[in-house]
């Protein structure tokens, strides 16, 4: 399913502003933003600075007052609104599931409405369940009401894949859930993403849920404008004012360590090759990087084993079926300090980092995490003292 599903687009808000009658200042001002196709972008702010109004009004459940919003090359003035928001998965707290619906009819709504027959709809419905970690047969005919907060916004997602739209809106998806919950759910989607690269724009209040989860990040203040707009370790390491920095909180190496994400960082560039590749020539490429192994991959570049030169002793042709199989792989979403810990606890000193679809990214060891983390300190403590030199930060 992942292969053949829909990946997400470029959307651009274009100088968009928001003003609501007799409400003062507008809640957006002339908002300009460039979200990347497929990338989940994070809005993220205190109360009333327009990240929820921002959100609602890519798909027009807001009107802008002015500006324009761009998706996919074309301007959303242009589409029909129910058009358009049937091609815009939307998920919201506490998931906003019809109660007198089962799961499977939650999740068939649009579906439905497209007009797709009943056998599709039912596979379709089944299929989603599993991809969210829902047996179908448990869970197909089950009312809301008989679902824990984290099953009920698994349901949720579903329900806004339902039509495999590019785009997903997330509002606060998982603000009412306990924090082990909302934990595994945010692990949960960033593994689905790594899957399906949809475009999500997803708005919280929670900086940490931000950093977490978000490719980037725009940090709003009110009036409805963006205050900074960077990836997660350009903000940790490069706030833009003192604002943000207050936003941030009180930062230390280890808070870094724990929100810098394995992407973030330069990962070894260990060489990989195809079952189907020379033995011969593998060895010789083995011997000149010099690490004494390579790693062997699918046809779609996921890792399958290591192979060292005593693996390909005496081998013909291709590689095969030779080497060790691979134990483990970090994802490129991993927090640095889940991956520290997943290498202490792994069979080897290296182990392979896969990015989206699994494919093979690079390799990680203690010793490219431990000068990921010296990087980290050095940039933070050069970091304290520019914002301590006289005139520094304006």
């Amino acid at each position: 399913m992942a292969d053949q599903s829909t990946t997400g687009v470029p959307i651009e808000l274009r100088k968009v502003t928001k003003a609501f009658p007799g409400g003062g200042e507008p809640a957006v001002r002339e908002l300009d933003l460039n979200i990347p196709a497929g990338e989940i972008v994070v809005l993220v702010g205190p109360s009333g600075c327009g990240k929820t109004t921002t959100m609602r009004m890519i798909n027009r459940l807001i009107e802008p007052t002015s500006g324009d919003i761009v998706i996919d090359g074309r301007s959303s003035h242009d589409i029909d609104p129910d058009r358009l928001r049937r091609n815009i998965g939307y998920v919201i707290q506490q998931a906003g599931l019809f109660p007198h619906m089962t799961v499977a009819a939650n999740i068939a709504q649009v579906p439905r409405m497209l007009g797709w027959d009943r056998a599709r709809i039912a596979e379709r419905v089944d299929e989603l369940l599993t991809l969210v970690g829902l047996d179908p047969q448990v869970y197909r005919d089950t009312f809301p009401r008989r679902l824990s907060g984290g099953q009920q916004q698994r349901v949720g997602v579903a329900r806004a894949l339902a039509a495999d739209p590019p785009v997903l809106l997330m509002d606060e998806p998982f603000g009412a859930l306990d924090p082990i919950s909302r934990e595994r759910l945010q692990d949960e989607l960033l593994g689905l993403q790594d899957d399906l690269a949809k475009t999500i724009v997803f708005v919280t209040h929670d900086i940490d849920e931000a950093l977490k989860i978000g490719d980037h990040i725009a940090i709003m203040k009110a009036p409805g404008h963006i205050v900074q707009y960077a990836t997660p370790a350009e903000i940790l390491t490069n706030p833009a004012d003192d604002y943000v920095e207050q936003f941030l909180g009180a930062g230390s190496s280890m808070r870094l360590l724990r929100l810098t994400k394995v992407g973030d960082i330069e990962v070894d560039q260990v060489p990989y090759t195809s079952e189907d590749a020379d033995a011969a020539e593998v060895l010789a490429e083995i011997e000149r990087d010099g690490r004494g192994y390579a790693l062997i991959t699918d046809g779609m570049r996921r890792p399958l084993r290591w192979v060292g030169a005593e693996h390909l002793q005496g081998i013909e042709g291709p590689v095969g079926s030779a080497g060790d199989p691979i134990t483990g792989t970090l994802g490129h979403r991993m927090t640095l300090q889940d991956a520290l810990e997943a290498l202490l606890n792994a069979d080897t000193d290296v182990v392979p980092v896969v990015g989206r679809r699994r494919a093979y990214a690079g390799a990680l060891s203690l010793s490219t995490v431990q000068n990921a983390i010296q990087a980290i300190k050095t940039r933070e403590r050069e970091r304290r003292l520019h914002r301590n030199e006289p005139g520094a930060g304006g």
